[in-house]
């Protein structure tokens, strides 16, 4: 298992080390840049760009640029916001439990009732609730994250009035009921392609392990299919799961980023979207490697647990 994860860990550096340099001259290189709020405004003379340009070591070459960068970042500086004057890990440490909080709770749902409709589905294969929850999760997959957030704040928020349109709390309230009500309506659109996902990869692994032979054995020593189901077909499904819950990570960072926009849920998801506006680099490159650093890891523990719960894959 060792040297699993050593190779495992310095994959990974690489991988981080790419994104950091793909990501940083996508942002130096693209049109504009961080002087260009200032410059359109008018307030500023060019020598007073120039001067500030200088000050923020923009004028220098891009590999120079590029290598102070990344050498602060190593030492756990990770550059201060253009726009607020803070350090960038502030930033995202502030708004870091709210998007967790969002995915967290989403994934719950996603995974809890995913799980069901997909073995409800694979055991009765050609069903009609196989064939229902088949056309509404292929056409869930197919309508934008946004726009389902936009019906559920029309429908739930302007028609019916049930739930509030955005936001984490109501100001001067902040109660744990008041939380659980902005976040509902958020969470179940971030869950709903989820679930959809979820649902046919567990119907898949369903519909695979009821075709074993070991199945075939269980019945033919007189057993019931609830038992067939929660002692073979059930366990044994679950275990590619394993990897999918892997990949699960980046899925839902991308959704959430979606999803707090359009309800202004004060997550990394918004902070990313506002620092792109504001052109402030420092913190669109924080997200940027923060995310990269949970999307690894996500797939490491991943991997990890199939190999705990499965020896026949543990590495040597």
């Amino acid at each position: 298992m060792t040297p699993f994860l050593a190779r495992r860990l310095i994959t990974a550096a690489f991988l981080l080390l790419g994104v950091s340099v793909i990501g940083f001259l996508i942002l130096t290189l693209a049109p504009g840049g961080p002087l260009s709020i200032l410059a359109a405004t008018g307030d500023m003379s060019q020598e007073d760009l120039h001067r500030l340009a200088v000050q923020m070591g923009l004028d220098d070459p891009l590999p120079v640029q590029y290598l102070r960068w990344l050498g602060h970042l190593l030492q756990g500086d990770w550059g201060r916001s253009y726009r607020d004057q803070l350090p960038v890990l502030e930033i995202i440490a502030s708004r870091l439990g709210n998007t967790l909080l969002l995915m967290l709770t989403s994934t719950a749902i996603a995974v809890v009732v995913g799980t069901w409709i997909g073995v409800i589905s694979g055991i009765s294969r050609g069903g009609k609730f196989d064939m229902v929850t088949s056309v509404v999760f292929v056409t869930l997959l197919s309508i934008p994250t946004f726009w389902l957030g936009l019906v559920a704040i029309y429908l739930f928020s302007v028609q019916l009035g049930w739930l509030p349109a955005g936001n984490r709390e109501t100001p001067g309230d902040g109660s744990f009921t008041d939380m659980v009500v902005h976040l509902l309506m958020p969470a179940l659109v971030l869950a709903l392609v989820h679930v959809a996902v979820w649902s046919r990869y567990m119907r898949a692994a369903v519909i695979d392990a009821i075709s074993q032979d070991y199945i075939r054995t269980a019945r033919s020593k007189g057993m019931s299919e609830a038992q067939v189901l929660w002692r073979h077909v059930l366990p044994n499904s679950l275990l590619p799961m394993i990897s999918i819950a892997g990949m699960h990570i980046p899925a839902q960072l991308g959704g959430a980023l979606v999803t707090e926009t359009v309800f202004t849920w004060p997550g990394m998801g918004r902070l990313f979207m506002d620092s792109l506006n504001y052109r402030d680099y420092p913190v669109v490159l924080g997200v940027l490697m923060l995310t990269a650093i949970l999307t690894l890891l996500g797939s490491l523990i991943a991997d990890i647990c199939y190999a705990v719960a499965d020896p026949r894959v543990r590495p040597a």
